[in-house]
């Protein structure tokens, strides 16, 4: 290349260079204009809520399963055969309702028997009772001597106590009759019947169970650092237990109340049994059935409840940020009481601030901040169809 070309080519490249250089500065010239007064960044836009007053129940949340408050296996006493069945399966009986009548002959054969025999003593002692009065008034008349009257009274005696002892014999075969006759011990709902008429059964035959389901109860495990407050409340008065037994759309839960705290914790699990008791007359809850509890120990008057997402923890401490005087940010210390869903009851707070909820992650104290939606302070608003 000769040295005319070189010198062209120069040209060309400085020009170039130039060119570029300037196109930055007027790129840039827009971005500096983008800041706030002074070139300085302007309020930052925050979400505020203001705080809600209201009575908050502190509650323990577990899962329970429903336990029935008694259940009873029958079986019969005697060994018989089934003479007829008289409830069906799944049968809901009252207490004393005939359940299951056993083959009763013999039964009744041997009550017949006992109570002869004691018609038959009975008839025997007025005999004696009458020969003994005779010979008192024979002896007082001296016709007949006193050991003659004392053998009598003896005889008296003698066939009163066969009496009773008769009469005692007679209760208990009634008593043994009665077994052929089983009813229901208490209210509630019959399990499965595995036997039928004609079935030979003996007490180790199980004929059915009955379960009481009104009331019922419902079993759950707490933490051990909730028995202070558990104790506390069931001294104090009634604990009222919530029960649902699902999420659908038609369940709904049911209120009971706490009936029992085991006497030791679980060192396995470092837990404490307990249970509550429920009106079950609507059979909502099922023996058996696994349900979420809640247990309110404590009711928190008049609380300043806050979202739980204005709350900051970190090494300082626990905080919210409010909107203060001349719109500036500022800390609180807080305490949080008890959190529920979304919400926390806390302390610190007067009630009336304006706590910051949303952009409060760059924020310091003393930093300028200005509710969402609202322009900036000295920023011109832009209608539509106008250019900026």
């Amino acid at each position: 290349m000769n040295k005319k070309n070189i010198g062209i080519a120069a040209v060309v490249a400085a020009l170039a260079v130039a060119g570029a250089w300037t196109m930055g500065k007027d790129d840039a010239a827009p971005a500096r204009g983008a800041q706030g007064p002074g070139g300085g960044q302007g309020p930052t836009a925050v979400n505020i809520v203001s705080p809600k007053r209201q009575d908050v129940g502190v509650e323990l949340t577990a899962n329970g399963i429903v336990t029935p408050v008694r259940t009873v296996d029958l079986h019969p006493q005697t060994t018989a055969t089934i003479s007829k069945v008289h409830i069906r399966e799944g049968q809901f009986v009252k207490q004393g309702q005939v359940m299951f009548s056993l083959d009763d002959r013999a039964d009744r054969a041997s009550v017949a028997q006992a109570q002869a025999q004691v018609a038959q003593n009975r008839a025997t002692l007025a005999d004696l009772e009458r020969q003994y009065q005779r010979s008192r008034d024979l002896a007082a008349q001296n016709f007949l001597s006193q050991s003659a009257v004392d053998s009598l009274k003896s005889q008296v005696e003698s066939a009163q106590a066969l009496v009773q002892s008769n009469t005692a014999a007679a209760r208990a075969r009634q008593v043994s009759a009665s077994y052929t006759t089983i009813r229901a011990p208490m209210s509630g709902r019959v399990g499965a019947i595995d036997v039928h008429p004609g079935a030979l059964v003996q007490p180790a035959t199980s004929l059915t169970t009955v379960t009481q389901l009104d009331p019922i109860d419902v079993a759950f495990n707490l933490p051990e650092s909730s028995l202070g407050a558990l104790l506390a409340a069931h001294r104090a008065g009634k604990v009222a237990v919530q029960a649902s037994a699902g999420a659908g759309a038609n369940t709904q839960p049911v209120m009971g109340e706490l009936t029992f705290v085991d006497n030791a914790v679980d060192p396995a699990t470092g837990t404490i049994r307990v249970k509550a008791q429920f009106s079950n007359g609507a059979t909502s809850l099922w023996p058996g059935q696994y349900v979420t509890t809640s247990a309110t120990v404590q009711t928190l008057r008049d609380a300043v409840v806050i979202p739980q997402n204005a709350i900051i923890t970190n090494t300082e401490g626990t905080f919210v940020y409010v909107m203060g005087e001349g719109n500036e940010a500022r800390q609180v210390k807080v305490t949080r009481l008890h959190g529920f869903g979304e919400y926390a009851a806390v302390s610190g707070l007067a009630g009336t601030e304006k706590i910051i909820t949303e952009g409060k992650q760059n924020l310091r104290p003393g930093a300028k901040v200005r509710p969402a939606g609202k322009p900036a302070a000295g920023a011109a608003a832009v209608k539509p169809g106008e250019k900026a």
